[in-house]
């Protein structure tokens, strides 16, 4: 889930063609999450295969990223590995959340109330090591490159928009802020018409872009105050102080500045201690794990592995499958003689 800075950063709205040419570390798991929780029948059920084999994320990561592709973006998945030990406290948290969400799922759906079952089955989506794997089949299919992080995704992505790899790091978490990566992109995994839940009506969902930079001087601090409110706010390291929004949050540590001076006002005014070592939490997002990235390479569409994985394992539609990459393939192709012509000129 991570951190909620919705309120105070500064957003933008931004267009899919206006990332044309730039490179985009996505968080991989992240957007898988979105895909299983979102691509879901009436009654909650993901999407599935004849035998039964979900394949929400292979679907949502299929089109998205050709969709990205044709419009020029150069994505870069970056793709979780060992969590910390504090993260791996919090998410033992949310698998309890996931147990209760499932059983009000399978109550509502006995009760008929489809609307209810598909919200709560939204909640219960799980990414298994099986998922991970086609998913980075698909992507090798796809011709677009991988990173596979030491530990947080979002933490390796960040670094690399860091060290000038990407242009941006693209989640929907606003932990990547925190991570010190100068740019976020938010919603480029659902852009477009969606309907509002129990509403008859629909929004639409469009990129937005939050640069670090203008955040932190729009808030009057620097990175490690933004650590700092976050910490207050509640990470995937920590629980957050009860009570304290992000307008309180912000206003503690503009007033108390250090993280000794914060851990001693909340204990005496919320009457709240830390679960864990929040110093290490700090450290933590000023320092994380990164393994170094060399030698990133987009290639050449496979139709056929990408055919066998969906079609022939996954019972996906041929002739849509098909249809997506000879589009894809044709902008590709003009895109590429395009460049071509520019060069010679």
């Amino acid at each position: 889930m991570g951190v909620d800075l919705g309120d105070l950063s500064v957003k933008h709205t931004i267009t899919l063609e206006s990332l044309a040419g730039k490179t985009v570390a996505i968080d991989a798991y992240n957007m898988l999450y979105q895909f299983l929780a979102s691509i879901r029948q009436e009654d909650g059920m993901p999407l599935s295969d004849f035998k039964g084999n979900v394949t929400a994320h292979i679907s949502g990561l299929f089109y998205r990223t050709c969709k990205l592709l044709e419009n020029g973006i150069r994505p870069i998945y970056v793709f979780d590995g060992k969590p910390n030990v504090l993260k791996g406290k919090v998410q033992a948290a949310r698998q309890e959340v996931k147990k209760k969400a499932e059983e009000k799922w399978r109550e509502a759906l006995e009760q008929g109330r489809f609307e209810d079952a598909k919200k709560y089955a939204k909640a219960t989506s799980k990414l298994t090591k099986e998922m991970v794997d086609e998913s980075k089949l698909l992507l090798q299919g796809l011709g677009v490159p991988y990173v596979q992080a030491p530990s947080d995704g979002e933490a390796q992505a960040s670094m690399m928009v860091q060290k000038g790899l990407a242009y941006a790091t693209a989640s929907q978490d606003y932990d990547a802020l925190l991570f010190g990566s100068t740019r976020l992109v938010r919603n480029l995994s659902i852009t477009g018409r969606r309907k509002v839940p129990r509403q008859d009506r629909y929004i639409l969902v469009e990129p937005e872009e939050i640069q670090l930079k203008e955040t932190l001087a729009s808030l009057s601090i620097d990175r490690s105050g933004l650590i700092l409110l976050g910490i207050l706010l509640g990470t995937d390291f920590n629980d957050g102080v009860k009570r304290v929004g992000p307008k309180t949050a912000l206003k503690i540590v503009k007033e108390h500045k250090t993280l000794p001076a914060i851990i001693d006002y909340v204990k005496e005014k919320y009457e709240y201690q830390f679960e864990v070592d929040a110093e290490e939490v700090l450290h933590l997002f000023l320092d994380p794990p990164y393994e170094p990235v060399e030698n990133l390479k987009w290639s050449n569409l496979d139709s056929g592995k990408i055919t066998k994985l969906l079609v022939d394992q996954h019972d996906f539609s041929k002739d849509r499958v098909e249809n997506t990459l000879a589009a894809l393939q044709k902008i590709m192709n003009e895109r590429s003689a395009q460049s071509k012509l520019d060069q010679w000129f």
